[in-house]
């Protein structure tokens, strides 16, 4: 708690509990389970989780100085798994806990994927038949959409799944149940749904759509609240959306090339980047974890570093493509938030850049046949996941040499 900020309650409950000296902070109790699921006698393989970020860990352009890091720069990944849908695969989506992964696509349907089970896949080269059910990476195939799957989200604590379509529905899916194939709830919107994200708390769900207006829902009686300054919202579509970590804000993305900035608690704007990518459409937006910088990237081909606080640009990565790009994808930080990671239209490679000085390291082939649409990264470990109109998504991890 004080590592996030909060210091009086941090200093209180120390006092009460005995906590001294202050832990710095710490991601040894993750290493102490993961060695007790290794030790597991029923795994056959043994699965090596490299890398894991702590807490309190990221990006901060006022201390980081001379910062050395021991994160893999995107030329070091590797394909782990490739999963296929019938049709462009072109959003995916991380649980918080960084163990599952869920990738959506125009043919309707949402594949939800155990992040252990494809690296220990991988690591057994066994034959597709030969796996067993048990121990398949695509846990639940998910239908109940009738157009594009759009959007995906995981709540931050509950087994629970979001996502939105073409066809104008928002839908949330349990899949601690086996069987489940069809949403247990069920939102019907005005518009074809473009982005959604959950509060880090769980309690409400940000949606945007074709429409200019910005939705924001209570997950638990759907009640649909919006700004009650019509001049708040966006001229042109939403496309993208999302919560700072500590959730006192939000931005969206629009079509109209601006970016705004939300009051988390008044659900007012406070704050439009206009034309932050030239005027051109802004495709994707991302907090650091300290929700002091954002992330935005544009159909300019440049990804951006914003100072939230002062509205300035803090950096631009370039080099990515010399031409305007024609489809939306997203730039995304890694685990560590030691690189960003955008992938080029024009040639299907990834660019990766150093987060703090743009630097830019080696270009990453993706291994796909046709623009990559999407990418995530893992929230936790050096994995990330492409989707792509080739039918796939792929995922990558990094594992480190044995010399």
């Amino acid at each position: 708690m004080l590592h996030d900020g909060h210091h009086e309650i941090a200093g209180q409950l120390s006092k009460a509990v005995y906590a001294f000296p202050d832990c710095p902070p710490s991601n040894r109790l993750q290493h102490v389970v993961q060695l007790g699921l290794r030790a597991e006698p029923d795994r056959e393989v043994q699965v090596q989780l490299v890398d894991s970020v702590a807490p309190g860990t990221g990006i901060d352009l006022e201390f980081d100085t001379d910062v050395q890091t021991l994160a893999p720069e995107a030329a070091h990944y590797e394909t782990c798994y490739v999963t296929s849908h019938k049709a462009p695969c072109r959003v995916a989506a991380w649980s918080k806990d960084g163990q599952l992964v869920a990738t959506g696509s125009d043919d309707a349907s949402i594949k939800i994927l155990d992040v252990e089970r494809m690296l220990a896949k991988s690591a057994t080269n066994m034959p597709e038949s030969q796996h067993n059910v048990d121990s398949h990476p695509v846990i639940r195939t998910l239908y109940d959409h009738i157009e594009d799957v759009t959007a995906l989200d995981f709540h931050p604590s509950l087994p629970l799944l979001a996502s939105g379509s073409k066809d104008f529905t928002i839908k949330f899916f349990d899949f601690s149940k086996s069987g489940v194939k069809r949403a247990f709830r069920s939102l019907q919107e005005a518009e074809e749904i473009s982005c959604l994200n959950f509060h880090p708390g769980g309690n409400f769900l940000l949606v945007g759509t074709q429409h200019p207006t910005l939705r924001l829902y209570d997950v638990t009686t759907l009640q649909c609240y919006v700004s009650s300054n019509p001049k708040d919202q966006h001229t042109g579509p939403v496309r993208a959306v999302t919560y700072s970590p500590n959730a006192s804000i939000y931005a969206s993305a629009s079509q109209d090339g601006s970016i705004k900035i939300w009051d988390g608690i008044s659900n007012r704007c406070v704050n439009t980047l206009e034309k932050a990518h030239s005027g051109t459409d802004v495709c994707s937006v991302q907090f650091s974890r300290n929700s002091k910088y954002l992330l935005s990237s544009g159909k300019d081909c440049l990804v951006k570093l914003w100072e939230v606080s002062t509205s300035r640009v803090l950096i631009t990565y370039t080099g990515a493509s010399s031409d305007k790009q024609v489809h939306e994808t997203r730039a995304v930080f890694n685990h560590s938030e030691d690189y960003v990671f955008f992938p080029d239209e024009k040639t299907t490679s990834l660019c990766c850049w150093d987060s703090r000085n743009a630097e830019r390291n080696k270009l990453l082939s993706l291994g796909h046949n046709n623009i990559v649409r999407c990418i995530v990264h893992s929230p936790t470990g050096p994995g990330f996941m492409t989707c792509s109109d080739d039918f796939r998504a792929r995922f990558w991890y990094y594992r480190p040499s044995s010399d």
